[in-house]
């Protein structure tokens, strides 16, 4: 994605109430309410053009112009279609669910005594694949990792060795809805700017499925993105780590 200097909108969140006005008023959906603030979700999804600032009832939306990404009309179809869906109720999983509701969570900050519980390593929620849309913010610069459901079951220290200081995604290759899966992965990889991606998959055949999804998904989103690939043993060990 190019970057070039132009018009777009700047958001002063000490005046933002989270009214969510400008959110509907933003024809891209470049804006979202998160943490109870309006957040430019992607530099990419704004036009510039600033339809979001008249309703703002605390002037807290102008136009700056400065380095941005430039407008991606194309990308912003795909986004727009993915929220209709969800919105709709069309798209598989429970957006509405409040069980689904999206946040972040601090990570540890120090390391426990030996003989203490091994703290989470999870930085944000939800996990499964089919709740976690495309446009989440926790998945912009994200080193991701996705995971077969059976592998933290496996593999014992799978919080220390694979979640820590990555964004994890979990589903099922064999049960899921792989289409569905591809769909959704190739717009994550187009619109969140994903620095890397590491797959943990059983030693099962089924499972290998995840490998050919992620790596078609990366192709047709026209990214160069690195991939790593960790199968697991049912017993627990790694069998093989390749990048």
């Amino acid at each position: 994605m190019s970057v070039l200097q132009r018009s777009i909108i700047r958001i002063d969140e000490e005046k933002c109430d989270g009214c969510g006005i400008c959110a509907n008023a933003c024809h891209e959906g470049a804006i979202q309410i998160i943490d109870g603030k309006a957040k430019l979700v992607k530099e990419s999804y704004c036009d510039g053009l600033g339809d979001c600032i008249g309703p703002c009832p605390r002037d807290a939306i102008t136009i700056e112009v400065r380095d941005a990404e430039e407008y991606d009309e194309e990308a912003v179809k795909v986004h727009m279609k993915l929220m209709a869906m969800q919105t709709a109720g069309d798209a598989p999983g429970c957006p509405s669910c409040p069980g689904s509701a999206i946040r972040a969570m601090e990570p540890p900050v120090s390391e426990p005594a030996s003989d203490a519980t091994t703290p989470s390593m999870l930085t944000h929620w939800p996990v499964q694949i089919m709740l976690v849309p495309p446009t989440a913010p926790f998945l912009q610069g994200a080193d991701l990792l996705v995971a077969a459901d059976c592998v933290p079951f496996a593999y014992p220290d799978f919080h220390s060795t694979f979640i820590r200081g990555r964004t994890v995604l979990v589903g099922c290759p064999k049960l899921d809805d792989a289409a569905h899966y591809l769909e959704k992965f190739t717009a994550m990889f187009r619109m969140s700017d994903i620095k890397s991606v590491t797959v943990t998959y059983m030693e099962v055949p089924c499972c290998g499925g995840l490998i050919g999804l992620i790596n078609r998904a990366i192709a047709a989103s026209g990214k160069n993105i690195p991939l790593r690939l960790v199968k697991i043993g049912i017993g627990g060990d790694i069998l093989e780590d390749k990048r």
